[in-house]
């Protein structure tokens, strides 16, 4: 049986539509030669000017003004078909797009799926206009549904769960086009490591409670400074600090280390992010998509930072509504969680059960399966 060959697009605007279209990728290499697949990033294939309007702009919009990119968030939203979605779009459609096309056109895939709207959005417009005719699916990568996820002429679209894929009906999205698969998220989540042996690897007790803290965030402070807040409380809790690329941060996160021997594990950027979760019982956390399914796939309850307004907030509605998730929206809010948990230890418990009966390991096999069986029938 000859390959399928699968494009998938996403855009480099926040890591969470990436990491979605490379796990999607990873599964193509346990298809057992069904499929084989290609990874681009649409922002290679737009004028330089572009480019850093949507990325930079975005960024500083998330970073610097919350509320601003909040009301964007909303008003987009809401606005009528007629209105500034409309010239949005318009705007989008008049990218000269000739090199992605050109570049589709050589790997001549028989599906495309994408991870960001963007995508979606221009090539809507190139199959509107007789450019293109391959099947376009469409992967949502939060708990919630915005409008400019909702495109013409996809071929389907895969939800995060049944409330996403109510809001694509309400949409005018058939039902038969909708796929309730949850956000993709790479293969080793779906066999975790153990913890015994993770804890050993990183000097750490496994039988002590131990909290992972992944980045600062808006309201909350530095990792460093958040990270002595939580060990000058009266508790006995490991605590990993995950730094990524921040070497600023890093660097006195391991000054800090020497002032707490044996409590403070200070980490770097990792390609095995899934080997930290498992010695945690808990992950202190923005509520981006893809980090907290990876959080539900590990079974780990989460305590969530300062939520920007928007796709943000939206997740971490949904997370506190089905019970894995509490929210700090300061420093004093989050060190009582902290405490509140270790004084009620049952409550964890309940929301670790919460979490894995709302974990989608496997949605990345799911989409990528889903798309095969499509592309046989």
């Amino acid at each position: 049986m000859t390959a399928k060959k699968i494009l998938l697009l996403s855009v480099s605007a926040g890591a969470g539509h990436v990491r979605a279209a490379e796990a999607i990728n990873a599964y193509t290499s346990l298809s057992e030669g069904q499929a084989v697949a290609r990874h681009l990033d649409v922002m290679d294939f737009v004028n330089a000017g572009f480019r850093k309007l949507y990325t930079d702009f975005y960024i500083t919009l998330v970073n610097k003004a919350p509320a601003l990119w909040g009301y964007l968030y909303k008003a987009i939203n809401e606005a009528k078909t007629d209105s500034s979605l409309q010239r949005l779009r318009r705007g989008i459609e008049r990218l000269n797009t000739k090199a992605l096309l050109k570049e589709i056109t050589a790997f001549n895939p028989d599906a495309i799926i994408c991870t960001h709207f963007l995508p979606a959005e221009i090539l809507s417009a190139l199959i509107r206009k007789g450019k293109l005719s391959i099947p376009v699916w469409v992967q949502v990568t939060d708990f919630d549904l915005h409008r400019l996820w909702v495109q013409e002429h996809m071929r389907g679209y895969f939800a995060a769960n049944e409330e996403v894929a109510f809001r694509m009906r309400a949409q005018g999205i058939a039902a038969q086009n909708i796929y309730v698969t949850g956000i993709p998220i790479m293969p080793v989540f779906a066999t975790p490591p153990l913890r015994t042996e993770c804890s050993a690897e990183l000097g750490l007790n496994p039988n002590r409670k131990t909290f992972l803290l992944m980045g600062g965030g808006a309201g909350l402070g530095s990792l460093s400074m958040l990270a002595e807040q939580l060990l000058l409380l009266d508790n006995d809790f490991q605590l990993i600090a995950l730094a990524g690329k921040n070497a600023q941060e890093l660097a006195a996160l391991q000054v800090l280390a020497k002032h707490y021997p044996g409590r403070l594990l200070p980490q770097g950027f990792t390609l095995q992010v899934e080997r930290l979760m498992a010695c945690a019982d808990l992950v202190i956390t923005k509520p981006g998509g893809l980090t907290t399914s990876e959080c539900l796939a590990m079974n780990l309850p989460m305590i969530l930072n300062t939520p920007i307004p928007g796709q943000e907030e939206r997740n971490a509605d949904f997370l506190l509504e089905q019970g894995v998730a509490l929210k700090a929206i300061d420093q004093v809010t989050l060190a009582f969680r902290i405490q509140y948990l270790m004084r009620h230890p049952e409550k964890l418990l309940q929301m670790q059960a919460r979490a894995q009966a709302l974990a989608k390991p496997n949605a990345a096999r799911q989409v990528l399966n889903t798309v095969l069986e499509n592309l046989n029938q």
